[in-house]
C-alpha cells in the first residue's frame, strides 16, 4: 500500500518516494511482487472504476486535464474513499508512460488469472494467445476478444504481463471487460479437452479456409506469435488448423487483425 489516507500536499519533487515507487511499477518484477499496477488515462481509469477494479490510489496533475471530466473523476474517487494525490508536472512526467499524458494515473490490485475462475458460457468462444511478445499486440486482442464477445482471453507462456501499462493503454479498458486466464500451453490444452472445448490453430499452410470451420460450438481461437506463430505442441494438439487466404507477398498479418477476422466469422455463424 502507497499510502493509507487522503493527502492534500502536491508532490512536486521526482526524486519524492512516492513518485520513486510508482515509477518502479513499470517493471513487470516489482508488478508481481507488490500485486498492484499502474492505471493510466481517464479512460482507462473510469473502465477500471466502472468495473469495480479495486483501485488502491489515483494520482493527478490538474494542469495537464483535457476537460471538466478528469476532475469530476477525482471527485468521484474520494468519494468512493480512494486516496487521491496531487503531483506537479514533472513529478507526473516521471510516472508517466506517454508523451502528452492526461493527468490522471491509478493504483490498482492485480487479481487471479487463474484458468479455474473462468465463468463459460454453454457455448464458449474463446481466444488463445501463445507467447505474444509486443504489449500493444497484446492490448489489442484485449480489444478484439471484448469486441467479438469473447467468454475469455488465454494467455498462454507469456513474455508480456496482462497488468504491463502499454497492454492496459492498448486495451483501452478492455483489460477490464474481458476474464484473462494466464497459464502454460499444456495446461490450456488439458483443460479445454476436459471442458470439450474445439480448438482452431491459425496456420500458413493449413488447407481448409476459417470459413469452411463450424464455430458454433464451444471452440477456442488459438494463435502465435508475431515472430514464430504457433508452437509445434499447440498446432499438433488443434482439432482444426486454418488458414487467413492472402493475395499479397506478406505472409502473414497482425495477430490481432488475424484475430478480428476468425472471431468475426464465429461471431456471423452464431448469429443465423
Amino acid at each position: 500500500m502507497l499510502t493509507s489516507a487522503v493527502s492534500e500536499e502536491v508532490i512536486q519533487s521526482r526524486q519524492n518516494p512516492r513518485v520513486q515507487a510508482l515509477a518502479r511499477l513499470r517493471d513487470r518484477a516489482e508488478r508481481d511482487a507488490r500485486r498492484l499496477f499502474l492505471v493510466e488515462g481517464f479512460r482507462e481509469l473510469t473502465r477500471a472504476l466502472e468495473r469495480a477494479v479495486k483501485v488502491e490510489e489515483v494520482y493527478f496533475c490538474p494542469s495537464m486535464f483535457r476537460g471538466s471530466e478528469a476532475a469530476e473523476l477525482v471527485t468521484r474517487a474520494r468519494a468512493a474513499g480512494i486516496p487521491c494525490c496531487e503531483l506537479g508536472v514533472s513529478a507526473f512526467e516521471k510516472v508517466s508512460g506517454r508523451e502528452g499524458p492526461d493527468g490522471l494515473l491509478g493504483v490498482a490490485h492485480t487479481w487471479d488469472c487463474s484458468l479455474e475462475r473462468l465463468a463459460l458460457s454453454a457455448a464458449p468462444l474463446l481466444l488463445v494467445a501463445e507467447s505474444v511478445e509486443k504489449p500493444g499486440n497484446l492490448g489489442a486482442l484485449l480489444r478484439t476478444a471484448d469486441s467479438a464477445g469473447c467468454d475469455a482471453l488465454i494467455i498462454c507462456d507469456p513474455i508480456t504481463d496482462a497488468f504491463n501499462p502499454n497492454v492496459v493503454r492498448s486495451s483501452q479498458g478492455a483489460l477490464f471487460s474481458v476474464p484473462v486466464a494466464v497459464c502454460s500451453s499444456a495446461e490450456v490444452v488439458a483443460w479445454m479437452q476436459a471442458k470439450g472445448i474445439r480448438s482452431l490453430a491459425t496456420s500458413p499452410a493449413a488447407t481448409k479456409t476459417f470459413w469452411e470451420v463450424d464455430c458454433r460450438g464451444p471452440s477456442a481461437l488459438l494463435l502465435g506469435s508475431e515472430k514464430d506463430g504457433l508452437s509445434d505442441f499447440l498446432l499438433g494438439a488443434a482439432a482444426e488448423k486454418i488458414s487467413i487466404p492472402q493475395a499479397g507477398l506478406s505472409d502473414s498479418l497482425n495477430v490481432s487483425m488475424a484475430a478480428g477476422i476468425v472471431l468475426f466469422e464465429a461471431v456471423r455463424q452464431r448469429r443465423q
